[in-house]
């Protein structure tokens, strides 16, 4: 043992078998104090799932006595409770803090290794319609109906809407520019902050009709080009919206009022993003509109076949196998 206790310090592979006994509960303390660049609402985000689901389970634990059997046995414990997104969610606050002890040289290995989660099923949504767009709209009122057209038709989601100022809007080229949003801060209470990615920060080309309907918002509240500090859509006291205030207020009336129940705000995102594909935009474009960092976040949109496109194709292969108006049937297909 003690050959190779002396091997490991040659190594530099020894750990202090003492700084194991420290609790889980203050090594997550340790882990969400120690980057100072994320993002407002991950840590609230992280801080949420650990205070409640992870350390009412395992923070009174050292996380020298932790092994992946225990690990597996919470997953499946909070498996009963959540939905499998939410499962893997708490799991990677989880295995993030023990790496954080790996980092540190608390622990050699994280317990976090071969565990089995919960498999995603995949969630069947509902495309929004240029109908059912007009009836939200005309549901949110003169005050909010821009939101619901800047979310369908330029993709914003809603913490971009939200943060988005007068002087980030030019008229005279129809342009919007993304440079700050709404998000969840500490306490769950609403912080601006910036783009959700660099990729976040982007301009956007904007549609005339659509430019037509931000400068009637602008006019209706007697701002113009100067005003470049004030919100587009502001809440009741001038300020940037909150979110939960603007879910309750504002949204959920308005779904029910447009007979749209199942309606999220993201589902306008989605209705942008499908829109991208149905007209043919290319990749890259709809990466840059979208914002999106990773490029596998807009493939996947582009794999995912609508019934508006899936009709479409089928009558352009009917076209191209199946013409009679040459008194033939087109090619033989069981050759």
């Amino acid at each position: 043992f003690e050959a190779q206790e002396r091997a490991s310090r040659a190594r530099g592979a020894w750990i202090d078998p003492r700084r194991a006994e420290t609790s889980l509960h203050d090594v997550a303390v340790s882990w969400l104090d120690s980057n100072p660049a994320k993002r407002p609402s991950s840590i609230a985000r992280d801080e949420s799932a650990l205070r409640a689901h992870v350390l009412p389970a395992l923070g009174d634990r050292t996380i020298g006595s932790l092994n992946p059997v225990d690990v597996q046995k919470c997953v499946n414990d909070w498996s009963r409770q959540m939905a499998p997104r939410s499962v893997r969610r708490v799991y990677g606050s989880l295995t993030a803090v023990l790496n954080h002890a790996v980092l540190h040289d608390l622990i050699a290995r994280s317990p976090c290794r071969s565990v089995k989660l919960p498999a995603l099923e995949p969630v069947e949504r509902q495309v929004l319609s240029p109908g059912e767009l007009l009836a939200l709209a005309e549901a949110l009122g003169s005050e909010y109906e821009g939101m619901a057209y800047l979310g369908a038709v330029l993709g914003l989601r809603w913490g971009e809407c939200a943060g988005l100022r007068v002087g980030r809007i030019d008229i005279e080229r129809s342009t919007i520019t993304v440079a700050e949003q709404v998000t969840r801060g500490a306490g769950g209470r609403s912080a601006l902050g910036p783009p959700k990615s660099a990729a976040g920060r982007r301009t956007l080309a904007v549609p005339g009709p659509l430019m037509t309907i931000v400068s009637e918002q602008m006019a209706r509240r007697g701002l113009t080009q100067r005003d470049a500090g004030s919100f587009l859509l502001p809440g009741p006291d001038g300020e940037h919206l909150d979110y939960s205030n603007w879910l309750h207020r504002i949204w959920y009336p308005a779904r029910v009022k447009a007979g749209l129940e199942w309606l999220q705000f993201h589902d306008l995102r989605r209705a942008n993003a499908t829109g991208l594909v149905l007209e043919g935009v290319d990749l890259k474009t709809a990466q840059t509109r979208l914002g999106h960092t990773d490029p596998r976040l807009t493939i996947a949109i582009y794999a995912q076949a609508t019934t508006e496109a899936d009709r479409a194709a089928a009558e352009r292969l009917g076209e191209r196998f199946l013409r009679r108006d040459r008194g033939e049937r087109g090619h033989d297909l069981g050759r």
